[in-house]
């Protein structure tokens, strides 16, 4: 399976669907646009960044899975370059 993310509009996400194997799943956007992620993105320092900053921010509660404090545009050019360089 390759490194590649899924991005689903806030119906699928309201589905509460489960992220396939071997991905996980967080929330971007003032939209909380949901994103499957690959396992090996925890790897970038870039997207451990961002899990930081989240937890600095909103904490891990667990109610509302992991929501990444960066607007989808922003989300997507990061996505791009661990995509490019894995």
């Amino acid at each position: 399976m390759g490194n590649s993310c899924k991005q689903q509009d806030s119906s699928e996400r309201r589905r509460g669907r489960r992220a396939p194997k071997g991905h996980f799943v967080v929330y971007v956007g003032e939209g909380m646009k949901r994103y499957e992620l690959p396992l090996s993105f925890l790897k970038n320092p870039r997207l451990q960044q961002l899990l930081q900053k989240a937890a600095d921010e909103f904490g891990f509660n667990g109610q509302n899975g992991i929501v990444l404090p960066c607007d989808d545009s922003t989300f997507q050019t990061i996505i791009q370059f661990m995509t490019n360089c894995s």
